[in-house]
């Protein structure tokens, strides 16, 4: 008799395309060949993944690096240029969830190859389709359809991480992962560059990128896999004798994909405190972030370059402050990561308060300085929430649980970030505005400290169950 489980997933290959669908299991290796194997597709796994989703962000959106061109030659307004912008935002973090929910059921190794083409063939459109660069309109639906297929990377990254890398090691991984979105970012400026400079008009700035990208897709479906065990190999937690923190159960088998979804992600009081403290993370990422250049012209001084150099290095600065805070929350706090982010975000309020109220004669090298620090710690706590939504789910549903959060950020913080914040400085001023932001690292914070009392109760459970398992030996 098939188990439920398998039904399920026969049925869920036969739902998929096939050549999409998570493959099933392979006959197991024996031990000698999984010894040498096992570490080598790690490795090339992890690097697929990260040229993967590093490409994806040479064509996410590269309408600010020609906007002045766009709005001096082809008439684009102002107002125009930030439908687009934020069009992009949005298309994104709604397909960032629902990409996760077919991502978590297909094989990784075609997901993220066939987003990044999706994408690149929107931006060869643009640069190709003559109507696209003389119509907002229509530049904004081809740039939403680009958003949306830009969801298609972080989901299957994710599922990557989860199914190679245990729950021990998986912060540093994470971490370390994580810089390519810092690396795709710079590489988008560079191309761009390079495009004008060889091949001049802004439509280079689309297609050049689009080719590359092209490229990169084929060079990530060679060397991506999808599961250790679709390769002959055994689970993550047995080989490095690591066990999730959290299990499906005996309910779970033949469960809908509707019924999984919601009993580990809509209805998770973990998931839910996980996504709203996304909100007032990404609230602060881009309310400093966006309105940088802005404050520090309006009431430091500083000059435009100064204040892009500021936005500049901002960014730049959540290279290393990324990869410490992964650092710290394994080794430091062994795989927890709420205290990691507890303590990144109070950091983050010190220096917001220093970077508001130091005095506005003062030097313009202390609120740089501050603009760097804030930089290298927010990107810390903006990492850690999608790594917990992976940590505390079943592998099953754990891309899914990471977009829910990643949903509620692009699509609430970030809008908070971009009009909540401009609304506020013109109507309150800079001050209040600051006060606000600094409200939503106090409730970062207090969602961040009640996730980690959900934290240890996962842990304690789970050394009960590795206890229980032990006494049935």
């Amino acid at each position: 008799m098939t188990h439920p489980r398998t039904q399920t997933d026969v049925a869920t290959r036969k739902g998929l395309t096939a050549f999409l669908a998570a493959p099933p299991p392979a006959a197991r290796l024996d031990a000698a060949t999984v010894a040498r194997r096992y570490p080598r597709l790690r490795l090339q796994v992890f690097i697929g993944i990260f040229i993967g989703y590093a490409a994806y962000y040479l064509i996410r959106n590269n309408v600010p690096l020609v906007a002045t061109i766009l709005r001096d030659e082809n008439g684009f307004s102002t107002v125009g240029l930030g439908v687009i912008t934020n069009g992009v935002l949005l298309a994104y973090g709604v397909s960032k969830f629902l990409s996760a929910i077919v991502s978590d059921r297909s094989s990784a190794r075609w997901f993220l190859p066939i987003g990044l083409v999706l994408s690149a063939i929107a931006n060869l459109f643009i640069a190709f389709v003559p109507a696209v660069g003389a119509s907002v309109a229509i530049f904004a639906v081809v740039m939403i359809f680009n958003g949306f297929f830009q969801g298609m990377g972080w989901p299957p990254s994710g599922r990557t991480l989860v199914h190679w890398f245990s729950t021990s090691e998986r912060g540093s991984k994470t971490a370390i992962w994580n810089v390519a979105h810092n690396v795709g970012g710079a590489g988008a400026g560079g191309l761009a560059g390079l495009g004008l400079a060889w091949f001049g008009g802004w439509q280079s700035v689309f297609w050049f990128p689009a080719i590359v990208c092209l490229v990169i897709a084929v060079v990530a479906f060679v060397l991506l896999r999808d599961t250790p065990e679709s390769e002959g190999l055994p689970p993550i937690e047995e080989y490095r004798n690591d066990p999730a923190p959290v299990e499906t159960d005996a309910a779970d088998d033949g469960a809908s994909t509707w019924t999984t979804l919601r009993r580990y992600v809509l209805t998770n009081g973990t998931m839910v405190k996980l996504a709203l403290a996304n909100v007032f993370v990404y609230t602060l990422r881009y309310g400093v972030l966006v309105w940088a250049p802005v404050y520090l012209a309006e009431v430091r001084g500083a000059s435009l370059g100064e204040g892009i150099a500021g936005f500049s290095l901002f960014e730049l600065a959540g290279i290393p402050g990324t990869l410490l805070c992964g650092y710290i929350s394994d080794k430091v706090f062994r795989g927890r990561r709420s205290p990691t982010g507890i303590l990144f975000m109070a950091a983050v309020g010190v220096a917001l308060a220093v970077y508001w109220l130091s005095p506005v004669e003062g030097p313009l090298g202390v609120s740089l300085a501050m603009l760097v620090l804030i930089g290298g710690l927010i990107y810390g706590p903006v990492m850690l929430i999608g790594l917990q939504a992976l940590d505390l789910s079943p592998r099953s549903v754990a891309g899914t649980a990471a977009g829910f959060t990643g949903l509620f950020g692009y699509v609430l913080g970030a809008t908070l970030a971009s009009t909540g914040v401009g609304l506020s400085v013109h109507a309150f001023g800079w001050d209040v505005t600051f006060a606000l932001i600094l409200g939503c690292v106090v409730v970062a914070i207090v969602l961040l400290f009640f996730v980690g009392k959900d934290e240890r109760a996962l842990a304690a459970r789970k050394l009960e169950r590795e206890q229980q398992r032990s006494a049935g030996r």
